[in-house]
């Protein structure tokens, strides 16, 4: 997978993470919040894991 690719997944899962987190706590489900806190924060690693990456091809060209 491309880093651009990765990025933008890291992005979706980050916002669908943090759109469950946020039902669970107007809900009161602390089980839908844990699973979208979790969702968000592998989103961001994802994200995060595309940013290395360009910035590493960005340095070696």
């Amino acid at each position: 997978m491309g880093d651009r690719a990765q990025r933008v997944k890291g992005k979706a899962e980050e916002t669908k993470g943090r759109v469950k987190r946020e039902t669970g706590v107007a809900s009161g489900r602390p089980g839908t919040e844990t699973r979208g806190a979790g969702e968000e924060l592998k989103g961001k690693a994802r994200n995060a894991v595309g940013k290395t990456r360009s910035a590493a091809k960005k340095n070696t060209r």
